[in-house]
């Protein structure tokens, strides 16, 4: 009776295990993916009951007393701990508090490179109770300006190798009464302050605890600009909650104490500063910090420093599978990248060539209140979703007219859901579990982040921008952006497949494809920026036979613009937006420019002649 018994459970768990890994084969890693969520979100529940909010600076004052001798940051070979870094940030801290009139709540603006004070100055200053905005040290002049007003700084601290980029608006910012302080000893520029001279002249002791107290997680406590690839930067605001989210990103994906992160990100954006040092300060690890990304000395830092994880966004790997390829290029401590915007072909191309790295692809926008996380390595997807996530983050994939540029509302005035594998434009409903914090300066730019009465009257919804497309398993993959996707001969067009195509060409080292407006013509016809590897030459026949070939005619880009710099973001994204104001009016631009002559059958030079034919409607598309 028992040996039955024993023998029908064993033959009913075996059914189960198949029926598991036949039907349900991420069963698993999502309970455990979904347990650590849970778990997350509990503990912050707990701040909103208790009215006190343990801060990513005060997880690092709470590892700074626990681990005090363990390197925090490592940059260019210089060691420092988390009892140093707290220590230098309480200087900054009692610099400021002893030289001006800032008080809790004033915002200061912070224009630095990445260094270990870039962290110092934003701890010490959130110790002070102050909130922080992070600037782009790429931009400069009215950009620079814009987004300094648009956040309401006082102050603003510079790096000591980025005064020059403010030389210029130091009249502009004087009228306003904006206090510039530069990370220096001394410096010749008139009504500019100095920090460095003055922290030795401090108590490294912390100042009063009460100044960084936070008894809500949805206060501000940082702003981080958008990258303004599609016009000048927009101010997010950060809350403490999207704080703690950012901080957590490392953990959920497998990070632990004993790791070893490598950043070379600029710490302007949200993923090197908060999930990057956030994510380091939250496990109590070790960051290897650089200045700037190097393709050619990566590896190499990885190597010396024993690297376990990296971040990356949008091309990095991509040019890591570029570089020429080396000796035991598999011979390192890598185990884990964590980051988002690598492409299909290079997430194969990377792992094939350096070795079994986990790649943890997550999306998020900076001010957006969606987040899917790659938690099952399913190569090409930002994620996957299922019941359980949508209780905790409802999304949506709607219906997009990308002519009208809207969505595609039906008969009785509501939107559409796509079906599974259509891609639709992701939006995520907006409420008191899932707020949107919008941007600072202009409330027109929050507003038209929104969508209102979508499904039913009185709903509200948080609109990514992305098209997006979600497989029968419930796989998330990024299709493009709703600004890049443009519409041709009733198709659309997505410039991020149509340049990857091109980009399988072996004389092309980047593409970066685009629609541009042409008078008596619906839409937008194609256009690709290219840039060719160094010491190559372009083949013109080769790039038509090669769009015909794997392109469908709406696809095809009719011109073709050849540049020696790819302009981008500091983020690695392509610029779009002066590219696309430019055209393909040969007498505007200086770089050679070429267009798609079906009678030909080759792309030849664009002449005057042709750019007027076009436009007077004399030459067909």
């Amino acid at each position: 009776m028992a040996v039955s018994w024993i023998a029908g459970l064993v033959t009913g768990l075996a059914a189960l295990h198949f029926l598991q890994k036949r039907f349900f084969p991420y069963f698993w890693l999502d309970l455990r993916y979904m347990l650590k969520v849970i778990g997350y979100g509990l503990e912050i529940e707990k701040y909103k009951k208790n009215g006190h909010v343990v801060s990513v600076v005060d997880r690092f004052v709470q590892q700074a007393q626990r681990i005090p001798d363990k390197p925090f940051i490592i940059f260019h070979g210089e060691v420092h701990t988390y009892g140093d870094m707290d220590k230098r940030s309480n200087r900054v801290a009692n610099v400021f508090m002893k030289h001006t009139t800032l008080k809790k709540g004033d915002t200061v603006a912070m224009l630095m490179n990445n260094e270990p004070d870039f962290i110092n100055v934003w701890f010490g200053l959130v110790k002070l109770g102050c909130l922080v905005a992070f600037l782009n040290y790429n931009i400069r002049s009215r950009s620079l300006l814009h987004c300094f007003h648009s956040c309401g700084a006082k102050i603003l601290i510079v790096g000591a190798d980025m005064l020059d980029s403010v030389e210029e608006i130091l009249p502009n910012l004087r009228e306003d009464n904006i206090s510039v302080w530069v990370m220096a000893a001394e410096t010749t520029l008139p009504g500019v302050n100095t920090v460095l001279d003055k922290l030795d002249t401090v108590s490294d002791e912390p100042v009063p605890q009460e100044l960084r107290f936070v008894s809500s997680i949805k206060a501000a406590t940082l702003f981080i600009f958008t990258s303004g690839t599609t016009g000048l930067p927009k101010a997010a605001v950060i809350s403490q909650l999207q704080a703690l989210k950012g901080a957590a990103g490392i953990w959920a994906f497998g990070g632990t104490p004993d790791d070893i992160v490598y950043i070379t990100l600029p710490l302007y954006h949200s993923a090197a500063s908060l999930i990057g040092i956030g994510g380091c300060v939250y496990l109590g690890t070790t960051c290897v910090l650089r200045k700037k990304f190097s393709a050619s000395k990566f590896w190499d830092d990885c190597k010396t420093y024993k690297v376990t994880v990296f971040q990356y966004i949008g091309e990095l790997c991509r040019y890591l599978c570029k570089q020429p390829v080396r000796e035991n290029e598999k011979d390192h401590k890598v185990r884990m990248a964590v980051g988002n915007g690598v492409r299909t072909d290079v997430w194969k191309d990377f792992i094939t060539r350096f070795g079994d790295i986990k790649i943890c692809e997550l999306y998020g926008a900076t001010e957006g209140n969606v987040c899917f996380m790659n938690h099952t390595g399913k190569i090409g997807s930002v994620g996957r979703s299922n019941f359980f996530y949508k209780l905790l983050i409802p999304f949506e994939l709607i219906k997009y007219d990308i002519q009208k540029d809207e969505p595609i509302k039906n008969k009785d005035g509501w939107c559409e859901r796509v079906k599974n594998g259509e891609a639709g434009l992701l939006i995520s409903r907006v409420n008191h579990a899932n707020p949107f914090f919008g941007y600072a300066g202009n409330k027109k730019n929050t507003t038209k982040k929104l969508l209102c009465d979508v499904f039913k009257k009185g709903d509200v919804f948080f609109n990514t921008g992305d098209l997006m497309v979600q497989d029968h398993d419930g796989f998330l993959y990024f299709r493009d952006r709703i600004g890049d996707t443009f519409r041709w001969k009733g198709e659309n067009v997505a410039t991020t497949e149509v340049s990857d195509i091109i980009g399988m060409l072996d004389f092309i080292q980047e593409a970066n494809v685009y629609g541009v407006e042409v008078p008596g013509h619906e839409g937008k016809v194609g256009m690709v920026s290219i840039i060719l590897k160094p010491g190559m030459s372009l083949d013109i026949k080769s790039i038509y036979e090669h769009v015909m070939n794997y392109l469908p005619g709406y696809a095809y880009p009719r011109f073709l613009r050849l540049q020696k710099n790819m302009e981008i973001t500091g983020t690695f994204k392509q610029q779009k937006f002066r590219l696309v104001e430019q055209g393909f009016n040969p007498l505007l631009i200086s770089d050679p420019l070429y267009f798609l002559d079906d009678s030909q059958k080759s792309y030849v030079p664009m002449t005057k002649d042709i750019h007027d034919k076009i436009f007077n409607g004399q030459l067909k598309l």
